[in-house]
């Protein structure tokens, strides 16, 4: 089982959206800037995050605005907008294990108890996160590494983003 790079993407989008929206149009070009992945996936993502109600987006302009506030939109809402969970269990059973065999007969008995409370644990540990972490994490990082500073200027496409030498 591996959660898809889709979910620490839509992640990062977010905390791009809340370090620049202020200063720069939120486009999938520029979100793909950072990101370093085709505009395609990002705008697929945003489309995801939009019809879970988590965002806002005004098309054409770039403009992406959260519909919550950042403390209230948790890792989980995210991980189901992004990775929606079939029949809503985490963990596909192998669908025909054999009645006559003791193990057959009894594995679901063995491990669906097991199974739910895995990811009953793991969905509220991704709960207690929020995107205000991020925001607060970020902030903290900058102010150790001094890596992180927004360009000074509103940059027009991507070609300008590389040639201004983007750097978080």
């Amino acid at each position: 089982m591996q959660i898809s790079s889709r979910f620490s993407i839509a992640l990062h989008i977010f905390a791009c959206v809340d370090a620049f929206q202020a200063t720069h149009k939120m486009t999938s070009d520029f979100l793909a800037s950072s990101i370093q992945t085709n505009p395609v996936i990002i705008r697929n993502i945003l489309s995801q995050l939009r019809r879970a109600g988590l965002i806002r987006i005004a098309r054409g302009t770039g403009g992406i605005t959260l519909e919550r506030a950042l403390k209230d939109i948790s890792f989980y809402d995210v991980y189901a907008a992004i990775e929606p969970v079939e029949r809503g269990a985490l963990f596909r059973f192998h669908e025909n294990p054999n009645p006559n065999c003791p193990v057959g007969k009894n594995i679901h008995k063995i491990l669906d108890n097991k199974f739910t409370d895995i990811q009953s644990a793991m969905e509220a540990e991704m709960r207690k996160y929020t995107l205000e972490d991020i925001h607060r994490d970020l902030l903290r990082l900058d102010a150790v590494q001094g890596s992180w500073k927004p360009p000074e200027r509103k940059m027009q496409g991507t070609l300008a983003f590389y040639r201004e030498g983007f750097r978080l």
